[in-house]
C-alpha cells in the first residue's frame, strides 16, 4: 500500500533545499570575489628579486662542484673526501675528489 505524502511536506522539503542551494551559491560567490581580488593584488606586486653577493655565488659554485664529485664516489671514498673537507675546506676536498674520480 502506497502512503500519500501531503503537499505541504513536499513544499517544505523543496524550500529547505532551495535555501541550502542559495546559501552555498552565496558563499561560493563571495569566495570567488575574494580570490579574484587577491589575484589582482598579487599580480600588481613586483616580484621579489633574490640578491646574491659575489662571495656567496663563489661559495655556491664550490659547493656545487663538491656535490657533483661526491655523487660519483663510492662510500669509502666519500668518507675520505668528507674528512678532508672538515679539515681543510672545500677546495682541498674538491681536489681529492677530482683525483679519485679520474682514476
Amino acid at each position: 500500500m502506497t502512503r500519500i505524502i501531503p503537499l505541504k511536506k513536499h513544499l517544505r522539503t523543496l524550500r529547505r533545499s532551495t535555501r541550502l542551494i542559495a546559501r552555498t551559491l552565496s558563499r561560493l560567490g563571495s569566495e570567488l570575489r575574494r580570490l579574484e581580488r587577491d589575484g589582482k593584488r598579487r599580480a600588481a606586486d613586483p616580484k621579489r628579486r633574490l640578491r646574491i653577493t659575489p662571495k656567496r655565488r663563489a661559495q655556491l659554485k664550490l659547493q656545487g662542484a663538491y656535490m657533483g664529485y661526491m655523487g660519483q664516489l663510492r662510500p669509502a671514498q666519500k668518507a675520505r673526501v668528507k674528512a678532508v673537507k672538515e679539515r681543510r675546506g672545500y677546495e682541498a676536498a674538491i681536489a681529492v675528489a677530482r683525483s679519485l674520480v679520474n682514476r
